[in-house]
């Protein structure tokens, strides 16, 4: 029970923040659907569970995650964070397909719903409390990537470094940069249906936000089916692999990979040395790297083996650009 807790700590502080936050808007939207009957409140209210359930699962993955390798476990638990994405993903599916299905009854079965004024200061609200967590999600963001920022430019650098962040915490961005962007379109929809007497406009607006949820669904789906699998990490075999070239024992890399596992980075590199080198000089060149690359943020071993200088550049930084 104690490792659990302690591990539990470790968990993705973004991801727990916004489960809470969505526990308590998704509570406040159902009430105020129950008492009005409006139609984009009930998408609202099914999005903001759907996203408190999704991100208290993350939370618990991204914790699990973390869990030290066992004997029948010895390459650790790093893609568990992935197995478990891609499960939460499965409540949000179901509630996006809820979603279109009420507002696709609505559109063909207009009716009017009442408290106005409640379902405005409801999705004020909730709105605000979105854009808060979203906020922390972009920070978090720039934390993880050790990116500095303040004012607007929290919001451009985010936007810019969305793709090397946790999956944990990509997730709650994406889920909170549409429920924030939900909240608008079902504020905009009720004021429509409040002063034109247009009330298809709350189930279209339910439709939408519907599609919206799919769209993190196949994309959080995506991504995470690629960290399942084992996905090569190319901005960081670049990094690495100027590092290592940088060493002036180093000649060449015959073979670099850096996989994914969840939030774990591991490096399998093959440098060639000079070929009058003792075994001794060679093994100091190996820990020495090794040193250096266990350094860099979210790796977690390294395998490095060594051949002699064949003559033949193989390297190339996979950023540079291929010549003509």
């Amino acid at each position: 029970m104690g490792e659990i807790f302690q591990l539990l700590k470790r968990g993705n502080k973004s991801a727990m923040l916004a489960a809470i936050i969505n526990t308590i808007i998704s509570i406040i939207k159902g009430v105020a659907y129950m008492y009005t009957g409006n139609v984009a409140m009930f998408a609202e209210t099914m999005h903001s569970l759907g996203d408190a359930a999704n991100q208290f699962f993350v939370f618990v993955g991204s914790a699990l995650s973390k869990k030290a390798p066992t004997e029948k476990y010895p390459n650790g638990f790093g893609r568990l964070v992935n197995l478990v994405l891609l499960g939460a993903v499965l409540i949000v599916g179901i509630m996006a397909f809820e979603t279109i299905v009420e507002g696709y009854h609505h559109v063909v079965h207009p009716t009017e719903s009442g408290g106005f004024i409640i379902n405005l200061l409801v999705l004020g609200v909730a709105t605000l409390l979105e854009t808060f967590v979203l906020f922390k999600a972009m920070k978090e963001i720039l934390h993880e990537i050790e990116v500095e920022a303040s004012g607007p430019s929290v919001f451009a650098k985010s936007f810019a470094n969305l793709g090397r962040a946790k999956p944990a915490t990509k997730l709650v961005f994406m889920e909170d940069l549409v429920a924030t962007l939900g909240g608008l379109l079902a504020i905009i929809a009720v004021l429509i249906a409040h002063f034109t007497a247009f009330h298809r406009a709350e189930g279209i607006a339910s439709m939408i936000i519907g599609v919206m949820m799919f769209f993190v669904v196949g994309k959080v789906f995506l991504d995470n089916a690629a960290g399942v699998i084992g996905q090569a990490d190319e901005e960081m075999e670049n990094k690495i692999g100027e590092l290592v070239m940088a060493d002036p024992d180093v000649k060449d890399i015959q073979g670099l990979t850096v996989i994914k596992e969840g939030e774990d980075l591991h490096v399998e590199l093959e440098i060639e040395v000079d070929p009058k080198l003792t075994v001794a000089a060679a093994d100091d060149i190996k820990d020495r790297l090794e040193e250096k690359i266990m350094a860099e943020k979210g790796v977690v071993d390294v395998t490095i083996e060594i051949d002699e200088e064949d003559g033949i550049m193989s390297w190339k930084n996979r950023s540079e650009p291929t010549p003509e």
